[in-house]
């Protein structure tokens, strides 16, 4: 079996990026945005396990960067869905463009 490199490894993650990316600036749903971060997110998790494995084998700094990275998103995904969930209830959507008062 034929082992994955880690130029195919930086491919998905870099296409897993631009995608979350293309989906946070274009999309005006919250909840499509924030699938779009969680899509970025992942992509770095990505980076640190291939780095991690390819450079450095024989540390874990990849390993515990990703598991800090997956407690953040974990804990934003909560926060982000509680004021969604707030937005809907008093504006009855959950489009960016309805929700002028959070704007500064």
């Amino acid at each position: 079996m034929k082992e994955i490199g880690l130029n195919q490894i930086l491919f998905v993650s870099t296409a897993l990026f631009f995608i979350g990316a293309y989906g946070l600036f274009t999309r005006r749903n919250m909840i499509t945005m924030l699938m779009a971060i969680e899509l970025i997110l992942n992509s770095v998790n990505i980076n640190f396990i291939a780095f991690n494995k390819y450079m450095y084998p024989e540390r874990l700094d990849g390993i515990f960067f990703t598991i800090f990275i997956i407690t953040i998103a974990a804990s934003e995904a909560a926060v982000a869905i509680a004021i969604i969930i707030n937005l809907y209830r008093s504006h009855k959507s959950i489009d960016v463009e309805s929700a002028t008062e959070m704007k500064f």
